[in-house]
Protein backbone atom coordinates (compact mmCIF):
# COMPACT_ATOMS: atom_id res chain seq x y z
CA UNK A 1 0.00 0.00 0.00
CA UNK A 2 1.20 3.31 -0.82
CA UNK A 3 2.40 5.72 1.83
CA UNK A 4 0.69 9.26 1.31
CA UNK A 5 2.41 12.56 1.67
CA UNK A 6 2.27 14.35 5.05
CA UNK A 7 2.71 18.08 5.23
CA UNK A 8 3.16 20.95 8.62
CA UNK A 9 0.52 21.29 10.46
CA UNK A 10 -0.43 22.59 13.40
CA UNK A 11 -3.05 22.54 16.63
CA UNK A 12 -3.35 25.69 18.45
CA UNK A 13 -5.88 25.70 21.72
CA UNK A 14 -7.75 28.80 22.88
CA UNK A 15 -5.87 29.37 25.62
CA UNK A 16 -2.58 30.17 23.05
CA UNK A 17 -1.33 26.54 23.44
CA UNK A 18 0.05 25.41 20.00
CA UNK A 19 1.36 21.87 19.25
CA UNK A 20 2.79 20.99 15.89
CA UNK A 21 2.81 17.61 13.66
CA UNK A 22 1.73 16.80 10.18
CA UNK A 23 -1.06 16.13 8.18
CA UNK A 24 -3.42 13.57 7.81
CA UNK A 25 -6.47 13.20 6.18
CA UNK A 26 -7.89 16.69 4.09
CA UNK A 27 -5.27 19.52 3.64
CA UNK A 28 -7.40 22.03 5.43
CA UNK A 29 -8.29 23.74 8.30
CA UNK A 30 -11.08 22.82 11.13
CA UNK A 31 -12.32 24.10 14.42
CA UNK A 32 -14.28 22.98 16.91
CA UNK A 33 -14.20 22.29 21.01
CA UNK A 34 -11.37 19.70 22.10
CA UNK A 35 -11.92 16.52 23.85
CA UNK A 36 -10.21 12.89 24.30
CA UNK A 37 -11.43 9.56 24.18
CA UNK A 38 -9.80 6.94 26.14
CA UNK A 39 -10.88 3.33 23.98
CA UNK A 40 -8.10 1.46 22.71
CA UNK A 41 -10.21 0.30 19.51
CA UNK A 42 -13.14 1.31 17.99
CA UNK A 43 -12.29 4.02 16.49
CA UNK A 44 -14.63 4.10 13.45
CA UNK A 45 -17.06 4.01 15.61
CA UNK A 46 -16.16 6.80 17.42
CA UNK A 47 -15.47 9.27 14.47
CA UNK A 48 -18.89 8.55 13.34
CA UNK A 49 -20.72 9.26 16.58
CA UNK A 50 -23.39 11.74 16.18
CA UNK A 51 -22.78 13.02 19.55
CA UNK A 52 -19.25 14.43 18.76
CA UNK A 53 -20.75 16.77 16.31
CA UNK A 54 -19.25 19.99 16.80
CA UNK A 55 -15.59 18.56 18.51
CA UNK A 56 -12.37 17.94 17.60
CA UNK A 57 -11.17 14.69 19.46
CA UNK A 58 -7.77 13.32 20.13
CA UNK A 59 -7.50 9.69 20.79
CA UNK A 60 -5.49 8.73 23.63
CA UNK A 61 -4.44 5.14 22.09
CA UNK A 62 -0.62 5.57 20.62
CA UNK A 63 -2.49 4.12 17.07
CA UNK A 64 -5.07 4.72 14.78
CA UNK A 65 -5.28 3.31 11.42
CA UNK A 66 -3.63 0.01 11.82
CA UNK A 67 -6.86 -2.47 11.35
CA UNK A 68 -8.57 0.10 8.14
CA UNK A 69 -12.10 0.71 8.35
CA UNK A 70 -14.99 -1.37 6.96
CA UNK A 71 -18.94 0.18 6.29
CA UNK A 72 -20.56 -2.42 9.17
CA UNK A 73 -18.56 -0.66 11.69
CA UNK A 74 -20.02 2.86 11.03
CA UNK A 75 -22.57 4.65 13.79
CA UNK A 76 -24.52 7.24 11.41
CA UNK A 77 -24.01 8.08 7.51
CA UNK A 78 -21.00 9.60 7.86
CA UNK A 79 -17.90 11.19 9.89
CA UNK A 80 -19.14 13.36 12.63
CA UNK A 81 -16.53 14.87 14.53
CA UNK A 82 -14.82 17.94 13.33
CA UNK A 83 -11.17 17.37 13.41
CA UNK A 84 -8.90 14.54 14.80
CA UNK A 85 -5.55 14.06 16.24
CA UNK A 86 -3.53 11.10 17.11
CA UNK A 87 -0.18 10.33 17.37
CA UNK A 88 0.56 7.88 15.13
CA UNK A 89 -1.53 7.28 12.17
CA UNK A 90 -0.36 4.81 9.98
CA UNK A 91 -2.50 4.33 5.98
CA UNK A 92 -1.40 0.11 6.72
CA UNK A 93 -3.73 -2.54 7.82
CA UNK A 94 -3.28 -5.63 9.03
CA UNK A 95 -6.79 -7.07 9.46
CA UNK A 96 -7.91 -9.03 6.24
CA UNK A 97 -11.75 -8.24 5.72
CA UNK A 98 -10.76 -4.19 5.52
CA UNK A 99 -12.66 -2.43 3.27
CA UNK A 100 -10.18 1.11 3.24
CA UNK A 101 -7.48 2.89 4.71
CA UNK A 102 -7.86 5.14 7.56
CA UNK A 103 -6.64 7.73 5.18
CA UNK A 104 -8.94 6.97 2.33
CA UNK A 105 -11.89 7.04 4.98
CA UNK A 106 -10.85 10.52 6.34
CA UNK A 107 -10.13 11.44 3.00
CA UNK A 108 -13.79 10.34 1.30
CA UNK A 109 -15.87 12.14 4.30
CA UNK A 110 -13.58 15.36 3.75
CA UNK A 111 -12.41 15.56 7.46
CA UNK A 112 -8.65 17.56 8.83
CA UNK A 113 -6.51 15.92 11.01
CA UNK A 114 -3.13 16.10 12.31
CA UNK A 115 -0.86 13.43 13.39
CA UNK A 116 2.58 13.63 15.17
CA UNK A 117 1.15 15.14 17.98
CA UNK A 118 2.79 14.58 21.91
CA UNK A 119 -1.33 13.76 22.59
CA UNK A 120 -0.16 12.67 25.99
CA UNK A 121 0.65 16.40 26.61
CA UNK A 122 -2.20 17.67 24.84
CA UNK A 123 -4.94 15.46 27.21
CA UNK A 124 -3.17 16.30 30.23
CA UNK A 125 -3.38 20.11 29.62
CA UNK A 126 -7.07 19.88 28.72
CA UNK A 127 -7.11 17.72 31.97
CA UNK A 128 -5.51 20.41 33.61
CA UNK A 129 -7.65 23.32 32.21
CA UNK A 130 -10.75 22.15 30.73
CA UNK A 131 -12.71 21.61 27.51
CA UNK A 132 -11.34 24.76 25.52
CA UNK A 133 -11.96 25.63 21.46
CA UNK A 134 -9.15 24.24 19.48
CA UNK A 135 -8.40 24.99 15.38
CA UNK A 136 -6.38 21.91 13.11
CA UNK A 137 -4.75 23.36 10.23
CA UNK A 138 -2.40 21.96 7.23
CA UNK A 139 -2.63 25.17 4.84
CA UNK A 140 -2.08 27.65 7.55
CA UNK A 141 0.73 27.64 9.71
CA UNK A 142 0.52 31.26 11.20
CA UNK A 143 -0.27 31.16 14.09
CA UNK A 144 -1.65 34.97 14.78
CA UNK A 145 -3.92 33.84 12.04
CA UNK A 146 -4.99 31.01 13.32
CA UNK A 147 -5.44 33.00 16.81
CA UNK A 148 -8.31 35.12 14.86
CA UNK A 149 -10.26 32.08 13.13
CA UNK A 150 -10.73 31.15 16.61
CA UNK A 151 -12.19 33.72 18.47
CA UNK A 152 -14.84 33.29 15.46
CA UNK A 153 -15.92 29.95 17.09
CA UNK A 154 -19.01 29.99 19.50
CA UNK A 155 -18.62 28.24 23.00
CA UNK A 156 -20.13 24.96 23.32
CA UNK A 157 -22.56 26.76 26.39
CA UNK A 158 -25.70 27.68 25.26
CA UNK A 159 -24.80 25.61 21.39
CA UNK A 160 -27.87 23.50 20.16
CA UNK A 161 -26.78 20.63 17.89
CA UNK A 162 -29.16 17.70 17.70
CA UNK A 163 -31.07 19.55 15.26
CA UNK A 164 -28.33 19.68 12.83
CA UNK A 165 -27.64 15.76 12.99
CA UNK A 166 -31.43 14.25 13.10
CA UNK A 167 -32.89 12.52 10.68
CA UNK A 168 -34.39 14.45 7.96
CA UNK A 169 -37.53 12.55 7.78
CA UNK A 170 -39.06 9.80 9.72
CA UNK A 171 -38.24 5.62 9.15
CA UNK A 172 -38.87 2.52 10.52
CA UNK A 173 -35.94 -0.23 12.16
CA UNK A 174 -37.59 -3.70 12.69
CA UNK A 175 -40.29 -6.38 12.48
CA UNK A 176 -43.36 -4.35 11.47
CA UNK A 177 -44.67 -7.18 13.36
CA UNK A 178 -42.51 -7.14 16.25
CA UNK A 179 -44.26 -7.98 19.80
CA UNK A 180 -43.95 -3.75 20.53
CA UNK A 181 -43.63 -0.23 18.81
CA UNK A 182 -41.52 2.60 20.21
CA UNK A 183 -40.78 5.99 19.04
CA UNK A 184 -37.44 6.79 19.20
CA UNK A 185 -36.47 10.61 19.25
CA UNK A 186 -33.29 11.65 17.39
CA UNK A 187 -31.26 14.00 18.94
CA UNK A 188 -28.18 11.91 16.72
CA UNK A 189 -28.50 8.54 17.85
CA UNK A 190 -26.67 5.82 17.22
CA UNK A 191 -27.27 2.76 14.66
CA UNK A 192 -26.06 0.27 17.24
CA UNK A 193 -28.75 1.77 19.64
CA UNK A 194 -31.55 1.01 17.09
CA UNK A 195 -30.43 -2.24 16.74
CA UNK A 196 -30.10 -3.26 20.01
CA UNK A 197 -33.72 -2.03 20.43
CA UNK A 198 -35.08 -3.75 17.67
CA UNK A 199 -33.11 -7.46 18.28
CA UNK A 200 -35.68 -6.77 21.26
CA UNK A 201 -38.70 -7.97 19.24
CA UNK A 202 -39.49 -4.04 18.54
CA UNK A 203 -40.90 -2.15 15.50
CA UNK A 204 -39.18 1.50 15.96
CA UNK A 205 -40.08 4.81 14.25
CA UNK A 206 -36.94 7.20 14.09
CA UNK A 207 -38.53 10.62 14.39
CA UNK A 208 -36.72 14.06 13.93
CA UNK A 209 -35.32 15.98 16.89
CA UNK A 210 -38.49 18.51 16.62
CA UNK A 211 -41.12 16.25 16.10
CA UNK A 212 -44.48 17.27 18.03
CA UNK A 213 -45.54 14.94 20.46
CA UNK A 214 -48.76 15.00 18.92
CA UNK A 215 -47.60 14.22 15.59
CA UNK A 216 -46.12 10.50 17.12
CA UNK A 217 -49.99 9.59 18.61
CA UNK A 218 -50.94 7.61 15.36
CA UNK A 219 -48.05 4.85 15.46
CA UNK A 220 -49.68 3.85 18.88
CA UNK A 221 -46.40 3.77 20.00
CA UNK A 222 -45.62 0.94 23.75
CA UNK A 223 -42.70 3.41 24.75
CA UNK A 224 -40.51 6.23 23.83
CA UNK A 225 -36.86 6.65 23.50
CA UNK A 226 -35.45 9.36 23.93
CA UNK A 227 -31.82 9.19 22.24
CA UNK A 228 -27.87 10.80 22.75
CA UNK A 229 -26.63 13.57 20.81
CA UNK A 230 -24.42 16.71 20.68
CA UNK A 231 -24.97 20.36 22.40
CA UNK A 232 -25.51 21.75 25.56
CA UNK A 233 -29.32 20.45 27.07
CA UNK A 234 -30.28 23.63 28.39
CA UNK A 235 -30.84 25.23 24.93
CA UNK A 236 -33.05 22.41 23.11
CA UNK A 237 -36.29 24.10 25.20
CA UNK A 238 -38.25 22.24 22.40
CA UNK A 239 -37.55 19.08 23.03
CA UNK A 240 -37.66 19.87 27.15
CA UNK A 241 -41.61 20.50 25.68
CA UNK A 242 -41.95 17.21 24.00
CA UNK A 243 -40.62 15.24 27.31
CA UNK A 244 -43.58 17.07 29.24
CA UNK A 245 -45.79 15.89 27.33
CA UNK A 246 -44.76 12.01 27.51
CA UNK A 247 -43.94 11.80 30.94
CA UNK A 248 -47.75 13.95 31.21
CA UNK A 249 -49.41 10.81 28.59
CA UNK A 250 -47.41 8.36 31.21
CA UNK A 251 -45.78 6.71 28.38
CA UNK A 252 -42.63 4.09 28.94
CA UNK A 253 -39.64 6.40 28.47
CA UNK A 254 -35.94 5.17 28.73
CA UNK A 255 -32.98 8.22 27.54
CA UNK A 256 -29.51 7.79 27.11
CA UNK A 257 -26.16 10.29 27.35
CA UNK A 258 -28.75 13.46 26.03
CA UNK A 259 -31.54 11.93 26.82
CA UNK A 260 -30.97 11.75 30.40
CA UNK A 261 -30.33 14.92 30.45
CA UNK A 262 -33.12 16.26 28.25
CA UNK A 263 -35.24 13.91 31.21
CA UNK A 264 -33.79 15.73 34.02
CA UNK A 265 -34.86 19.38 32.25
CA UNK A 266 -37.98 17.95 32.32
CA UNK A 267 -38.56 17.74 35.62
CA UNK A 268 -36.93 21.07 36.37
CA UNK A 269 -33.10 19.77 37.73
CA UNK A 270 -30.72 21.92 35.55
CA UNK A 271 -27.84 20.29 33.50
CA UNK A 272 -23.92 22.21 33.74
CA UNK A 273 -20.98 21.87 31.43
CA UNK A 274 -18.01 19.31 32.73
CA UNK A 275 -14.81 20.53 33.34
CA UNK A 276 -13.77 18.46 30.29
CA UNK A 277 -16.41 15.24 29.92
CA UNK A 278 -16.32 11.49 29.59
CA UNK A 279 -15.52 9.42 26.87
CA UNK A 280 -14.18 6.28 26.28
CA UNK A 281 -14.76 2.81 26.85
CA UNK A 282 -13.66 1.72 30.19
CA UNK A 283 -15.32 4.08 32.90
CA UNK A 284 -16.52 2.76 36.01
CA UNK A 285 -19.90 2.78 37.27
CA UNK A 286 -21.88 1.83 40.01
CA UNK A 287 -25.29 0.27 40.01
CA UNK A 288 -27.15 1.17 43.12
CA UNK A 289 -29.57 -1.48 42.75
CA UNK A 290 -27.10 -4.22 42.49
CA UNK A 291 -24.23 -3.15 44.11
CA UNK A 292 -22.70 -4.17 41.00
CA UNK A 293 -19.62 -2.31 38.93
CA UNK A 294 -20.31 -1.87 35.38
CA UNK A 295 -17.36 -1.09 33.10
CA UNK A 296 -18.80 1.22 30.32
CA UNK A 297 -18.57 3.49 27.63
CA UNK A 298 -19.37 7.07 27.61
CA UNK A 299 -19.26 10.45 25.39
CA UNK A 300 -20.70 13.41 27.24
CA UNK A 301 -19.33 16.85 28.25
CA UNK A 302 -22.74 17.84 30.20
CA UNK A 303 -24.62 16.22 33.20
CA UNK A 304 -27.18 16.58 35.39
CA UNK A 305 -27.06 18.61 38.10
CA UNK A 306 -26.34 16.35 41.57
CA UNK A 307 -27.48 18.29 44.28
CA UNK A 308 -30.86 19.16 42.35
CA UNK A 309 -31.63 15.32 41.90
CA UNK A 310 -30.89 14.52 45.41
CA UNK A 311 -33.30 17.19 46.78
CA UNK A 312 -36.09 16.37 44.15
CA UNK A 313 -39.42 14.54 45.92
CA UNK A 314 -39.49 12.56 42.38
CA UNK A 315 -36.46 10.98 41.49
CA UNK A 316 -34.46 7.84 42.62
CA UNK A 317 -30.53 7.75 41.91
CA UNK A 318 -29.44 4.41 40.23
CA UNK A 319 -26.00 4.90 38.96
CA UNK A 320 -23.34 6.73 39.78
CA UNK A 321 -19.70 7.11 38.71
CA UNK A 322 -16.64 5.68 40.00
CA UNK A 323 -14.21 8.26 39.33
CA UNK A 324 -15.96 11.16 40.65
CA UNK A 325 -19.44 9.98 41.91
CA UNK A 326 -21.20 12.61 39.19
CA UNK A 327 -24.71 11.06 38.35
CA UNK A 328 -25.05 7.55 35.86
CA UNK A 329 -28.69 7.18 36.00
CA UNK A 330 -32.04 8.04 37.46
CA UNK A 331 -35.58 6.79 37.50
CA UNK A 332 -38.63 8.94 38.27
CA UNK A 333 -40.64 7.43 41.01
CA UNK A 334 -44.07 8.81 39.81
CA UNK A 335 -43.78 7.90 36.23
CA UNK A 336 -42.54 4.97 34.06
CA UNK A 337 -39.14 6.98 33.10
CA UNK A 338 -35.35 6.02 33.56
CA UNK A 339 -31.97 7.06 32.03
CA UNK A 340 -28.75 6.86 32.13
CA UNK A 341 -25.86 9.04 31.34
CA UNK A 342 -23.12 6.33 29.71
CA UNK A 343 -24.11 3.89 26.47
CA UNK A 344 -25.41 0.26 27.21
CA UNK A 345 -25.18 -0.39 23.33
CA UNK A 346 -21.22 0.23 23.85
CA UNK A 347 -19.69 0.09 20.18
CA UNK A 348 -17.13 0.36 20.85
CA UNK A 349 -16.82 -0.92 25.01
CA UNK A 350 -17.49 -3.94 27.04
CA UNK A 351 -21.48 -5.15 27.08
CA UNK A 352 -21.88 -5.15 31.05
CA UNK A 353 -24.70 -2.65 30.58
CA UNK A 354 -26.99 -4.16 27.86
CA UNK A 355 -29.72 -5.32 30.59
CA UNK A 356 -31.01 -1.97 30.42
CA UNK A 357 -32.57 -2.39 27.30
CA UNK A 358 -34.45 -5.42 28.62
CA UNK A 359 -35.48 -3.30 31.13
CA UNK A 360 -36.77 -1.14 28.67
CA UNK A 361 -39.02 -3.79 26.90
CA UNK A 362 -40.02 -5.02 30.27
CA UNK A 363 -41.50 -1.83 31.43
CA UNK A 364 -43.64 -1.42 28.39
CA UNK A 365 -44.79 -5.45 28.91
CA UNK A 366 -45.79 -4.70 31.78
CA UNK A 367 -47.60 -1.69 30.55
Amino acid sequence: MENFEKVPAVILLKDGTAFHGYSAGKIGTTTGEICFNTGMTGYQEIFTDPSYYGQILVMTNAHIGNYGTMNEEVESEGIKISGLAVKNFTNLFSRRLTQNSIQDFLLDESLVAISDVDTRAIVRHIRSKGAMNCIISSEITDLEILKNKLDDVPDMIGLELSSKVSTDRYYFVGDPDAEKKVIVYDFGVKKSILKNIADRNCYLKVVNAKTKFEDTLDFNADGYFISNGPGDPASMDYAVDTLKKILHADKPLFGICLGQQLLALANDISTYKMHHGHRGCNHPVKNLKTGLCEITTQNHGFNVNEDEIKRSANTEITHINLNDDTIEGFRLTDKKAFSVQYHPEATPGPHDARYLFDEFVMMMKEE
